[in-house]
């Protein structure tokens, strides 16, 4: 019994998570336990809990006597969490060259290849779990822990951006040219081309998402502001 509220907990947090980061609840919703309780099927603890611990990453807030409200996307944070994803990454794969596992990695470009259609919320979320678990693979490698966990949750902050982003328009071809780059140049253990290229990526995602956010009504539709939180 004492096992049952952990495993439920685990559960919750994973599946609220994977919905507000796949912008299913999309940024700015207002969510209450027991809307939550219902939706997943889920008692009211495991319920509380995850959303603490979704509090605690950042992805929701709580609103005195209301409930909750998934965290808003500003420019802001866009650009921080770019900034800090080229701080982390470029050195992490220039870490990397040389020691990852190649057979994986090719694995999860496999899947990354088959791309997806927009508009399409399956395929773009099947899409952008290989494209995170790649860079997460590539962030192991490096050897520093530390550092491969930080970019672990700094990833789980843009997949949702990229989801507001690929949503509009389909860029896949071009990430999987970039994947098969960066690839040959970790294998071949060239750690000053990884860099460039991981940054080169970085930079270019930065646009996509940036430029998808400024332009379209769709997603200028959701709270996103100039503001920081």
């Amino acid at each position: 019994m004492g096992k049952t509220i952990p495993l439920l907990t685990d559960r919750a947090y994973e599946r609220i998570k994977h919905d507000i980061i796949g912008c299913l609840i999309a940024p700015g919703t207002e969510i209450s336990e027991a809307q939550l309780c219902a939706q997943y099927k889920l008692g009211k603890a495991p319920v509380r809990m995850a959303l603490s611990r979704l509090a605690h990453d950042g992805l929701v807030r709580a609103i005195p006597r209301r409930g909750y409200m998934v965290t808003a996307v500003t420019l802001r944070d866009i650009q921080d969490v770019f900034e800090l994803r080229l701080m982390l990454e470029p050195a992490a794969a220039r870490m990397a060259a040389g020691r990852v596992d190649g057979q994986r990695l090719r694995m999860l470009d496999e899947v990354c290849r088959t791309g997806y259609q927009p508009g399409d919320i399956k395929s773009i979320s099947r899409f952008l779990e290989a494209n995170k678990a790649f860079h997460v693979a590539l962030a192991q490698a490096a050897g520093n822990t530390r550092l491969a966990n930080a970019i672990e949750q700094l990833l789980d902050e843009m997949t949702r951006l990229l989801h507001l982003g690929l949503g509009l328009r389909n860029r896949s071809q071009e990430m999987q040219h970039e994947h098969r780059a960066l690839l040959r140049a970790l294998t071949r253990g060239d750690g000053a081309t990884a860099e460039r290229i991981c940054r080169e990526q970085i930079e270019a995602a930065r646009s996509m998402v940036l430029s998808a956010i400024l332009t379209s009504s769709s997603v200028l539709n959701l709270p996103i502001t100039a503001g920081g939180k």
